[in-house]
């Protein structure tokens, strides 16, 4: 079981937006007037076009830079994190089901760097049935779609188990999970609606995390 973090299992409320503009001021030297698109994106494509918007030619080891500030800045601001931000609805209570059931294991495919990914979810209390060794992170790759086969590898190394991508369910808010080639639930709590999700050739849709029974059905 593979989940996304923002717009997933978590907001940020603006949070998120005004970290990245501090760790990319800090590195860059310039303040960001603008940012690239998010939804889908792996923080290095973030950056990378986020530089480009500036006139600015980035590079990994600027990246790299970033990363540290952007996970020196989410520490720094989890009380703004929590005090701003939430865990979305029923987020909580599907994790928690997902751990009671046999042969689950439940980790994450973000395009957040992975110590970023911990501190969101520990922020809010949901990083207590999350395998993070077995994810897939931006610092990864740029690609989405080659963190998800890096967390099969993970979790095919770790265990010893062979896992297909049939035995995958990835869980997103955006098209951009479907282009691993695992089945997908999606939830539309992001920014596309549950038609465009279901379009994207989502295996199922829901309206949020209360609504599990979908979830229950991919699993059997």
């Amino acid at each position: 079981m593979l989940w996304d973090i923002d717009h997933t299992l978590i907001a940020t409320r603006g949070v998120g937006r005004e970290i990245f503009a501090d760790a990319f001021e800090k590195v860059t030297g310039t303040p960001m007037r603008e940012q690239a698109t998010v939804d889908g994106m792996t923080e290095p494509v973030i950056f990378h076009g986020t530089a480009q918007l500036h006139g600015i030619t980035s590079d990994r080891t600027m990246f790299d830079e970033f990363a540290r500030h952007s996970t020196e800045l989410h520490r720094l601001r989890a009380h703004d994190l929590r005090e701003r931000g939430h865990a979305l609805p029923g987020a909580a209570a599907a994790l928690a089901t997902l751990a009671a059931m046999d042969d689950i294991v439940q980790s994450v495919v973000t395009g957040n760097i992975r110590a970023v990914a911990e501190t969101k979810l520990q922020v809010f209390g949901l990083d207590t049935h999350i395998w993070f060794p077995y994810g897939g992170y931006g610092d990864d790759h740029d690609d989405r779609a080659e963190l998800v086969r890096t967390a099969i590898a993970r979790t095919r190394a770790a265990t010893g188990a062979h896992v297909a991508l049939a035995d995958i369910l990835l869980i997103g808010d955006t098209p951009a999970a479907r282009a691993a080639g695992v089945p997908v639930l999606a939830v539309a709590t992001g920014r596309t609606p549950a038609a465009d999700l279901a379009e994207a050739g989502a295996t199922a849709t829901i309206s949020d995390l209360r609504d599990l029974s979908p979830l229950r059905d991919l699993l059997h």
